[in-house]
């Protein structure tokens, strides 16, 4: 957990913001289960669309900047850019994670719902 802590103080605005992004489905999602609405409902697909968009603008832009990294540097790749690799798919695990509670959260209310 401390590992997750350091990213999250090392990452820059867009990593932490696109982080930040995918949680609001998550959150509508249990919500969704706890008390089931149409509006509710109907705002899922935006905000799941909205933390995918977000979840591959932060894998973009850390293989950007690795990728700038590996052309600046004359010796080629070293382990710092492998890790700068593994950091950049953390805003992918994350989003898809949360998508995941998310929907299955809606699936919950929606057996709820249902007579």
């Amino acid at each position: 957990m401390t590992r997750m802590m350091d990213f999250f103080s090392q990452a820059g605005l867009v990593a932490k913001f696109s982080i930040l992004i995918v949680f609001a489905p998550m959150v509508m999602g249990v919500l969704y289960a706890i008390r089931p609405t149409e509006a509710r409902l109907a705002l899922m697909r935006p905000l799941s669309l909205a933390a995918i968009f977000s979840s591959l603008v932060g894998l973009s832009t850390g293989l950007i900047n690795v990728l700038v990294g590996i052309s600046n540097s004359a010796g080629g790749p070293n382990s710092a850019m492998y890790v700068g690799l593994a950091e950049s798919l953390v805003s992918c695990l994350v989003g898809f994670g949360s998508l995941t509670i998310a929907w299955l959260s809606v699936a919950l209310g929606m057996r709820r719902q249902t007579p």
